[in-house]
């Protein structure tokens, strides 16, 4: 099992960042952050965060970022998911066509 608190530790340190930057910017303690540290399950809402003020992708380092991610983006019921860019290129041009015609419609009438 990865011990998170030592991979964020490890990786903040590593940033150039200082730890009272990143506490600020967590709206956390000094103290917070050394007792995170200490902790093997860190919560992977706080590794994010973290992640996101040090500019650090997790991914590689924890494995259950990249579980979660996957499952995360792919939505096996969601009719859309069949649909091709040039599918969706040519929805929204139609649409575009049909709004601009109301428009015309609509100021000709004036």
């Amino acid at each position: 099992m990865q011990h998170r608190g030592e991979i964020v530790e490890q990786a903040v340190r590593q940033s150039g960042l200082s730890i009272t930057v990143v506490a600020k910017r967590l709206r956390k303690s000094r103290r917070w952050m050394y007792l995170m540290f200490d902790n093997p399950q860190v919560d992977i809402d706080t590794v994010l965060a973290i992640g996101t003020i040090i500019h650090h992708d997790f991914s590689a380092d924890i494995k259950e970022l990249n579980t979660m991610r996957s499952n995360s983006f792919s939505d096996p019921e969601s009719p859309y998911n069949g649909q091709t860019k040039e599918y969706w290129k040519n929805k929204y041009l139609k649409l575009l066509e049909d709004y601009n015609e109301l428009l015309k419609k609509t100021s000709s009438k004036k």
